[in-house]
């Protein structure tokens, strides 16, 4: 009899036990999923995952947000030469004044190009030279843009003014050690075929203070006397720069340009009145918006 009751007593306290032991894991469940829910985490297989599973199935596919932001249009403008080259010696009859203005519209692959560069410069021409290039450029490959387009150029002399149309061909972008190039090739409405070549390169003196260097050629198959063109190598410009960016956007500059044209194109500006090499003291402003 007393080990019947002995059995009893044990077999109860197992009972008591096995049931605190339920209690337990089945609180300890409750209060994880209500963590979980409390702080964003969707358990594992439970009826919310299944049912934000079934509403992504059904969201559209154009509704999803973009990973790159890369269809953006946007509007640059570069104001890269904007000059004044004043009177310096007894052989110059008047001051001279340039500009080089680049910009586009479009994203990161298609592109709207506007170009416009003049000047009024003994060194090369006797009197104005005025062009105007709309391009369609597409991103070719890292660093590099294609271009393709017209071209209209202006030149006038003694009140005498000429114009020509030309298609445009040509690759602009950044070359090792962070050299801006920009290549051309240009074909006028008699097939008259020319180039254009100029890089460009900024040293970081401080921050600020910056030294920009310069070069640009100009070359043609055919001479054109009516717009002061020789066949073979027309001129070389060499040019540094000092500017200081009081804003990044806004910095004024002073240098050098030195233009010396070759051969034909020599003879044909020393027939006009010019002066085929010259060294040009100049001051200017370069700006970007």
């Amino acid at each position: 009899m007393r080990l019947m009751s002995q059995a009893g007593r044990v077999t109860l306290a197992v009972w008591v036990l096995s049931a605190c032991l339920g209690t337990t894991s089945v609180l300890a469940e409750s209060a994880h999923e209500h963590v979980a829910v409390g702080s964003g985490r969707i358990p594992i297989g439970g009826p919310l995952q299944e049912r934000n599973q079934s509403q992504m199935s059904f969201l559209p596919e154009q509704d999803w947000p973009s990973p790159v932001g890369d269809r953006e249009r946007r509007l640059f403008t570069l104001v890269d030469v904007l000059e004044y080259r004043p009177r310096t010696s007894e052989g110059e009859t008047h001051s001279d004044y340039r500009w080089d203005i680049e910009g586009w519209y479009g994203g990161d692959y298609n592109r709207l190009w506007f170009k416009s560069e003049g000047q009024q410069d003994t060194a090369f021409k006797a009197d104005y030279d005025v062009d105007f290039q709309l391009l369609y450029g597409r991103f070719l490959w890292k660093h590099y843009d294609i271009q393709v387009g017209g071209r209209m150029e202006t030149q006038s002399f003694r009140n005498h003014n000429v114009t020509r149309g030309l298609g445009v061909i040509g690759i602009q972008g950044i070359v090792p050690y962070n050299y801006e190039f920009e290549s051309s090739l240009f074909i006028d409405q008699r097939g008259a075929v020319s180039a254009r070549l100029s890089y460009t390169k900024d040293f970081l003196l401080t921050q600020r203070l910056i030294l920009q260097g310069r070069f640009q050629t100009n070359m043609a198959i055919q001479k054109v006397e009516e717009f002061t063109t020789g066949s073979g190598l027309n001129n070389l410009e060499f040019g540094v720069r000092l500017r200081y960016e009081i804003r990044r956007k806004f910095a004024p500059y002073i240098g050098l340009s030195l233009d010396r044209s070759f051969g034909q194109t020599a003879t044909l500006v020393r027939q006009q009145g010019g002066d085929p090499s010259q060294l040009r003291f100049v001051v200017g402003l370069r700006a970007w918006f």
